[in-house]
């Protein structure tokens, strides 16, 4: 069985992201599946889909294994707190 992929122009968090550089903001998540996000272009970054923006970063690294994406991104801007 083949695993889906989809392509993405907001990444929804649920409050999974871990943070690996404090100096860089650079944060990493895991999705289900393959997801495919535009690299170094700004996109939205959402906790929950109905919820309001977090902030918007850009991706910097994508790595597809075992079913999974693995994204690492920068957090540009933040509109809320954490």
């Amino acid at each position: 069985m083949s695993t889906p992929f989809s392509m993405e122009w907001k990444m929804i968090t649920e409050g999974q992201e871990k943070r690996i550089n404090a100096e860089d903001n650079i944060f990493e998540i895991t999705f289900d599946g393959y997801k495919i996000f535009p690299i170094e272009e700004m996109i939205e970054i959402k906790r929950h889909p109905d919820a309001d923006l977090i902030g918007s970063g850009k991706v910097v690294e994508l790595v597809f294994k075992n079913q999974q994406t693995t994204c690492k991104y920068q957090l540009i801007s933040l509109y809320s707190v954490n």
